[in-house]
């Protein structure tokens, strides 16, 4: 198959079968860390994906797998691999946040990290969203303006986000008691936080498409 064809996004039956399971994707990307993919995790990597999927601009998959994995691009072009299984898990988790979005946006439940507690981290998954933002942070720039009116619809998401200095994004966050560095809670907001910017690209998107 030409690369042109392995380059799409597109599920087809040969691909779900290709495709490696989950439980298995975390510790492949895992074993992967010495190459330094964006992701380690199935949070960040479903984060990431959920970004893809919610962007403004539609992106070839080769230009944000290849750097999600840590693969080249000739892995598209060679099926039987632990790369293309990968490829092809990454491609229906992306076709499966689409669908649900397109069609059930209330169902759409991110990938997020329990604690021991059983308390939702939601920071991994806000940090593969925000990798992905930065692939092209320039196009999502309207909605990082604070004069935007639009400004609010990511908060939910980078409030959990830090940079590369390891500073949150958004200042500390207000307890409910007044004092900083509360979260609870706070994943509550990221579906429709994922749903939102979605809906603002869309007419935008669907512009270039034509």
């Amino acid at each position: 198959m030409s690369r042109r064809r392995r380059s799409s996004s597109s599920s087809s039956p040969s691909m779900a079968v290709a495709a490696m399971p989950l439980d298995e994707l975390e510790p492949w990307l895992q074993a992967r860390a010495e190459q330094h993919p964006l992701a380690t995790s199935l949070p960040v990597l479903d984060g990431y994906v959920a970004a893809i999927v919610a962007g403004p601009v539609s992106m070839s998959p080769l230009d944000w797998i290849c750097p999600l994995l840590a693969i080249d691009a000739d892995a598209f072009n060679h099926g039987a691999t632990p790369e293309f299984a990968a490829i092809s898990a990454v491609a229906l988790r992306h076709n499966d946040i689409s669908n649900t979005l397109s069609t059930t946006a209330d169902q759409f439940k991110p990938m997020h990290r329990r604690e021991a507690s059983g308390d939702i981290d939601a920071r991994p998954w806000c940090q593969g969203f925000y990798a992905a933002m930065r692939l092209r942070i320039s196009a999502w720039a309207p909605l990082l303006d604070a004069c935007n009116p639009h400004h609010g619809r990511l908060r939910s998401i980078l409030m959990h986000c830090c940079d590369d200095q390891g500073r949150p994004l958004l200042g500390p966050q207000p307890r409910k008691d007044g004092e900083p560095g509360d979260l609870s809670n706070a994943h509550l907001g990221i579906p429709a936080a994922v749903e939102a910017p979605r809906q603002y690209w869309m007419p935008i998107r669907n512009k270039r498409a034509r």
